[in-house]
């Protein structure tokens, strides 16, 4: 993954442009892509002088509802990803899928094992 552009570059093309020169020139002068000039000079005339922050937002919708999961989970040990999902729709107006309310559990140390421990020879538990 590349880096962004420093604040010291932006600055200077932004500099340039009010001292005349094109995005076009200034994006040869500095060395970065035409698109990127252009794109920092109309941010900069809509009175944006600094980048938006980059990366994902922090949290998940279902932080919120962490009281009811761990609920869900307490109450019925074997209940399943689809159940938990119908239940937060129904019961909470949450709407999420199976596979972000996995991704949640698995970040919050919640995994469930489809089937009981046995030997790796056997298709019976072993006592």
């Amino acid at each position: 993954m590349t880096r962004a552009f420093s604040d010291d570059l932006r600055s200077r093309v932004l500099a340039a442009s009010q001292d005349g020169m094109s995005a076009r020139a200034a994006a040869a002068r500095f060395g970065i892509g035409i698109s990127t000039a252009i794109a920092w000079i109309a941010s900069a005339r809509a009175g944006r002088l600094s980048p938006a922050k980059q990366g994902r937002r922090g949290g998940s919708r279902l932080d919120a509802q962490e009281d009811f999961i761990v609920g869900m989970i307490e109450e019925a040990k074997d209940i399943t990803l689809n159940e938990m999902v119908l239940r937060l729709r129904e019961e909470r107006a949450v709407s999420i899928g199976r596979s972000a309310l996995d991704v949640w559990l698995r970040r919050h140390g919640w995994t469930f094992k489809k089937r009981p421990p046995m030997h790796w020879s056997r298709s019976v538990p072993s006592s």
